[in-house]
């Protein structure tokens, strides 16, 4: 296998208005939501929901499910609650959660089409915030990709990955752990502040991993787990299951994103394969270790492991680094791929670069950027670590503004690698990938907006006036609804009435 797998993104952005801290947050995030619904339709005739009639939030991988009674609300993830909720025309689906904005890819293949659909969001969350503006008595709502308002609150950058059914959990616990907490090193966006509401005036690799407290668990808003235990595939159940990750961070550097999606991927095809059976990592205390490999920027923490051992973060993603090279080169010339190539290439090299001189990957890895920065006002102004004007630029990192964003600028200069014009950038925010059964949906969308009465992951519903119920055309199958497999059929469809009838003949 290759790095090659069904995946997205979904993000939360953070939210705010200039001079008004207690403006309701879900009011203001269904602002966004519906300024760019709005600019994508021109009109109302789109009606279609978001269909909530086959998620099962509450189904945990260690094989049962977790009563509705004990769930937290947040964890209620198939309630309606009324709230703004998109599909848009490139497949992806943008909606409020709870408090906060958020954008979720369509399906991709391959973490380069990751970090292009997710850099689509970006410049979808901008216009979506230039035409609530502009609306009448519209005010100017600034969006942040980041992790947290260091006031005690996190919100997320979830990653997931299909992978197949027949994989035991436990080795996704026992594997992923210790990837998860050692990847920091390359996937942290950085941030100012020890401790869950920032308490300590120093400088971290992760916004995400203080709020981590328990090994597995269910829970994404509460009891924050390592390894999330949600058993929703959003695909057929029987071949899949959806790995839902919530232990990243938002990226800005498209190569933090690239890195964290592509070796990611890597080793859950070790898993799959049983590759890394004889390969123990496991940390004596993960979450301790979550919480301390990312206070060390000097990536010296020595983490403690079973029979003694004593590893790095670097050390440790080494090792993974080694079981993935002599994984790939053992597969066919066609599972080795350019792709995956590319991604342990960068791999070692970044390990190298971090371990030798940090700074040298300050135009690919979020934290160095960020730490640069910083370090640079310091100098500059002879600031303290606790000055408020260097938190001011921990946020202004993550603003998504061009004219405003630091991270933005830093890519105008030259200074923070890219991966896509603003052409393919565009390109995607408007259309779908041809390759998942995204295309299909997205598709659907765009040219029979007055015919989806709703839509899902794994499902379109079609409100047909000839028909006398709702007809659901079920996608279970990520890989098909591509567009080789339904462009020829939607061509030749002027309307929804007849793509059914060619759908019901085919």
């Amino acid at each position: 296998m290759s790095v090659h797998r069904i995946m997205g993104l979904e993000t939360e952005y953070g939210i705010s208005v200039p001079g008004q801290p207690m403006l309701n947050a879900m009011v203001t995030s269904s602002q966004i939501v519906n300024a760019y619904a709005y600019l994508v339709s021109h009109d109302t005739t789109s009606k279609a929901r978001w269909d909530y009639d086959e998620e099962s939030p509450l189904r945990d991988a260690r094989g049962f499910d977790m009563s509705r009674s004990e769930a937290d609300a947040s964890q209620l993830t198939d309630e309606d609650l009324g709230l703004a909720n998109v599909i848009l025309p490139n497949g992806a689906r943008l909606y409020v959660d709870h408090a906060h904005p958020e954008y979720s890819t369509p399906e991709v293949t391959n973490p380069r089409d990751a970090v292009l659909w997710d850099r689509a969001g970006v410049n979808v969350m901008n216009a979506a915030a230039d035409a609530a503006a502009a609306a009448p008595g519209g005010e100017r709502i600034l969006l942040y990709k980041n992790n947290t308002d260091n006031k005690g609150a996190s919100y997320g950058c979830h990653e997931n990955y299909l992978m197949r059914r027949t994989t035991p959990f436990a080795d996704v616990v026992r594997h992923l752990t210790p990837f998860f907490i050692s990847r920091q090193v390359f996937t942290g966006a950085g941030r100012l502040g020890i401790g869950q509401e920032g308490q300590t005036s120093a400088f971290q690799l992760s916004q995400r991993a203080d709020f981590f407290e328990v090994e597995v668990g269910l829970e994404t808003t509460l009891k924050r787990p390592i390894i999330n235990t949600r058993d929703e595939p959003h695909a057929d159940p029987e071949k899949y299951r959806r790995l839902h990750v919530i232990v990243g961070d938002a990226n800005m550097s498209d190569t933090a994103t690239f890195l964290k999606m592509g070796t990611t991927a890597i080793v859950l095809a070790m898993i799959e394969d049983g590759y890394l059976d004889t390969f123990d990592a496991m940390p004596v205390d993960p979450v301790r270790e979550m919480h301390q490999v990312s206070h060390d920027t000097t990536l010296t923490h020595v983490i403690d492991m079973s029979r003694g051992r004593q590893w790095t973060a670097i050390d440790m993603q080494r090792a993974f680094l080694e079981h993935a090279w002599n994984y790939c080169q053992s597969r066919s010339d066609a599972d080795f791929d350019e792709q995956t190539k590319e991604v342990l290439t960068l791999w070692g090299d970044h390990l190298d670069r971090l371990q030798n001189d940090r700074m040298s990957v300050a135009s690919t890895i979020d934290w160095v950027a960020k730490l640069s920065l910083l370090e640079g006002y310091v100098r500059r102004d002879g600031l303290t670590w606790d000055d408020p004007r260097l938190h001011l630029v921990d946020l202004q990192y993550a603003d998504i503004r061009n004219d405003k964003g630091l991270a933005a600028r830093l890519e105008q200069r030259g200074r923070l690698v890219r991966m896509f014009d603003d052409e393919e950038i565009d390109r995607a925010r408007q259309k779908p990938p041809h390759d998942t059964r995204a295309y299909f949906r997205g598709e659907c969308v765009r040219r029979y907006p007055e015919s989806i009465a709703a839509a899902s992951w794994d499902s379109v519903v079609f409100d047909i006036p000839q028909r006398e119920s709702l007809l659901r055309v079920p996608t279970l199958e990520p890989t098909r609804g591509t567009h080789g497999h339904v462009s020829h059929i939607l061509d030749a469809s002027p309307d929804a009435a007849s793509l059914i009838d060619a759908l019901t003949d085919d």
